[in-house]
C-alpha cells in the first residue's frame, strides 16, 4: 500500500535523469581510471568513482541559488539524480546477498560518505592543495602506497572537467544527451 501511495504523492524523473545517470556511471567505470590512474578496481573504488561524477553533474547544475523556474528544474533534475545514485546502490547492495535490515545501514553509511564528498569537492575546487587531499583520502584511501603522478593526474581531470562542463549547456545535460570526454586525451592534454 505504500507503495502506491508513494507512486501517486512522488513525482516520477524524467527519462533524462536515467540516460544521464547511465553515462555518467559508464564515464566512472573508464577502465583508464584503474589501470592508468591507479583507483582501485573494488566496491569502494568504483563507489568513490561515481559519486565523483555525479559531484561534477551536480556542481554544474548547482552553480546558483534556485531563484528562477529554470534553477528550480536544474535542482529538480540534480535531485532525481541523487536519487537515481541511490536506488543504483541499494539495488547493488541487495545483489550482493545483504539482508534487507542491512540495507538501510549501508544506505545511511553511503549518504554520509556522499555528502561528505560533496563538501571536499566543493572546497577543493577553489583549491589545488585540498582537492588533492580529498581525492587521495577518498579514491586512494585504501591504497597502501600511493602514486602522485597518478593523484596529480586524476585532479588534472577534475579541474578539466569542471572548465568543461562550466561551459557546457545545462540543456544538454538534462536532456540526457551530454558525451562525457575522453579520459586520456583529456589528462593528456
Amino acid at each position: 500500500m505504500l507503495g502506491t501511495l508513494r507512486k501517486l504523492c512522488v513525482p516520477k524523473p524524467p527519462v533524462a535523469v536515467n540516460e544521464t545517470y547511465i553515462a555518467l556511471v559508464t564515464a566512472a567505470r573508464n577502465p583508464f581510471f584503474y589501470t592508468e590512474l591507479k583507483v582501485p578496481d573494488t566496491l569502494d573504488g568504483r563507489f568513490e568513482l561515481i559519486v565523483l561524477h555525479l559531484f561534477l553533474l551536480q556542481h554544474r547544475l548547482m552553480d546558483g541559488t534556485p531563484a528562477s523556474a529554470q534553477d528550480k528544474a536544474l535542482h529538480n533534475f540534480s535531485q532525481f539524480l541523487s536519487e537515481a545514485f541511490f536506488y543504483d546502490m541499494d539495488n547493488c547492495i541487495r545483489e550482493l546477498g545483504v539482508a534487507d535490515t542491512g540495507v538501510s545501514h549501508r544506505i545511511k553509511k553511503m549518504g554520509k560518505a556522499y555528502n561528505g564528498r560533496l563538501q571536499a569537492y566543493s572546497a577543493g575546487l577553489g583549491d589545488t592543495t585540498a582537492l588533492r587531499a580529498a581525492l587521495a583520502r577518498n579514491l586512494y584511501g585504501t591504497v597502501e602506497q600511493g602514486d602522485v603522478n597518478a593523484l596529480d593526474r586524476l585532479a588534472t581531470y577534475v579541474e578539466k572537467m569542471t572548465s568543461q562542463l562550466a561551459t557546457t549547456d545545462t540543456g544538454t545535460i538534462t536532456s540526457g544527451c551530454y558525451a562525457w570526454p575522453n579520459v586520456a586525451q583529456l589528462v593528456a592534454a
